[in-house]
């Protein structure tokens, strides 16, 4: 019997390895070819001859590669708090007030749920032309700041928290937004953490509506900028230049899994949270 145990765990162990070794190989890749020069890139070697800095060298001198991080990061993290403050108050006042429709509202709510993105996305871009907000960082953060899974989430969550505790805050004087601050928020940390990191990475790797919110090359976000910078007629295609882009656009997300990462797979197990 023991003997068969091991040899399954031998084997999980092996399919494991297996695996990560798929799954990190491209990663690899992608950074030593950063490092190559484009001759060497084009001798499909694994690793680079001598180190080459050229395309690092470009990036910065030569593209608007900084431009496109600062406006990943700004609307990344300004869409990560609106989400984190609206989608809690809002999933608070769904779950702890009853009033008429609310239950009309929540399931409005969740029904945005099932219209595609693609069917979205023109009157996005109607209603940010009609406030002139096209090729900005209004017109950029703006369907993001509000999120109906964010809202869902949070109302299950603080479905939980006993009605005595806010009932004993209102008579001690607390005023709802406080109740909201100082006992609400507290309750449901590990749903907020989940929700902000897959918004903050959702919001970092957002192609779709950036590329269609922006026309000028200051206001891009990495993934379009990366993405037409690889499809411009400028020579020929730099693989090399690509690489290093590629490489320094998924350091941020790299330092959020290796701070976050329990975290990251409580968010994965949150969709089945009872309510």
């Amino acid at each position: 019997m023991k003997k068969s145990i091991d040899i399954a765990g031998l084997l999980i162990h092996i399919l494991l390895w297996a695996g990560l070794i798929v799954v990190a190989f491209p990663f690899v890749w992608m950074i030593l070819s950063s490092f190559k020069s484009l001759p060497d890139f084009y001798n499909f070697s694994f690793l680079p001859d001598k180190i080459d800095w050229s395309g690092y060298k470009y990036i910065f001198e030569e593209t608007g590669y900084l431009h496109w991080y600062l406006n990943s990061i700004i609307v990344a993290v300004v869409v990560t708090v609106s989400c984190l403050i609206f989608n809690s108050l809002i999933g608070y006042v769904l779950a702890k007030y009853r009033f008429p429709g609310s239950k009309v509202i929540f399931i409005l709510i969740l029904s945005t749920l099932m219209i595609p993105t693609e069917l979205l996305v023109i009157p996005w871009y109607v209603m940010g032309s009609r406030l002139h907000w096209v090729n900005t960082y209004w017109g950029l953060m703006l369907p993001g700041m509000i999120e109906a899974f964010g809202v869902f989430l949070m109302r299950q969550f603080m479905l939980s928290i006993p009605n005595d505790i806010l009932d004993a805050a209102r008579i001690d004087g607390m005023g709802e937004f406080k109740i909201w601050w100082r006992i609400v928020l507290p309750q449901v940390k590990q749903a907020l953490a989940a929700m902000g990191i897959i918004t903050f990475l959702g919001n970092w790797n957002a192609y779709l509506w950036p590329v269609i919110a922006t026309s000028s090359a200051n206001m891009r976000t990495l993934p379009v900028g990366i993405s037409l910078y690889s499809t411009a007629d400028s020579g020929g295609i730099q693989w090399n230049t690509i690489m290093g882009m590629s490489t320094l656009a998924v350091i941020p997300m790299m330092i959020v899994f290796l701070i976050f990462q329990k975290k990251i797979v409580d968010g994965i197990s949150l969709t089945g949270v009872k309510g």
